[in-house]
């Protein structure tokens, strides 16, 4: 039995799970390649900590999410038949309006927790970062959902999403190091709705 085929079963009988875990990998895999190819670290100065983090937000928060939201909008709008581009639209619009500004607060509140910040200083974060990062959402990942609602089956909605949210993380990453650098932004780091910051000079995945 080929790994494909392990996949698809799997995802059909365990589909939150199993996105899970990819979710997590994927954003792992977003925080290597961030201190790796933009952070220019070496493998004596990798934080694997920060990585595991990662992982684990993209885990316990961004997988679960994910899934459950996708699938409350596949049952109350559908995505089959004549209307399905308006359906697709309808979701987009749920997604951007309504999901991504209350993922991206609890992605902030998460990752400000797991950095060790009290709430001051998580309010803060959402202060000077959360609009402009939401913004920048905005510029992408409407086009990005577009092509998910109306081509992609519901199980692998989610493996789009952290696929594309892997460059994402890195984009996010990068823009943190070099507006810290500038002496820009305050104390706080950035997040975003589809991609998250991890401990360190880290950022965020819709």
């Amino acid at each position: 039995m080929s790994l494909s085929t392990l996949y698809k079963r799997a995802l059909v009988r365990y589909p939150v799970l199993v996105q899970s875990v990819q979710s997590g990998l994927l954003m792992g895999a977003g925080d290597v390649i961030a201190q790796g190819f933009i952070e220019r670290k070496d493998w004596k100065s990798f934080d694997g900590m920060r990585a595991f983090k990662f992982f684990g937000i993209g885990f316990c928060v961004g997988g679960p999410g994910l899934r459950k939201w996708y699938g409350v909008l596949d049952r109350h709008i559908g995505s089959a038949g004549s209307s399905k581009a308006v359906a697709t639209v309808k979701k987009v619009a749920l997604d951007q309006l309504i999901f991504a500004p209350v993922f991206l607060g609890t992605l902030i509140g998460t990752i400000g927790l797991l950095q060790g910040h009290n709430m001051v200083e998580i309010k803060q974060k959402l202060r000077h970062e959360y609009t402009d990062i939401l913004m920048t959402n905005y510029y992408i990942w409407p086009w990005v959902q577009l092509a998910n609602f109306y081509l992609v089956p519901l199980n692998y909605q989610v493996l789009l999403v952290q696929s594309v949210a892997v460059f994402w993380n890195t984009y996010l990453s990068w823009k943190t190091n070099q507006s810290e650098g500038s002496g820009k932004v305050g104390p706080v780091k950035s997040v975003s709705h589809e991609a998250l910051p991890a401990p360190g000079e880290e950022s965020v995945a819709t």
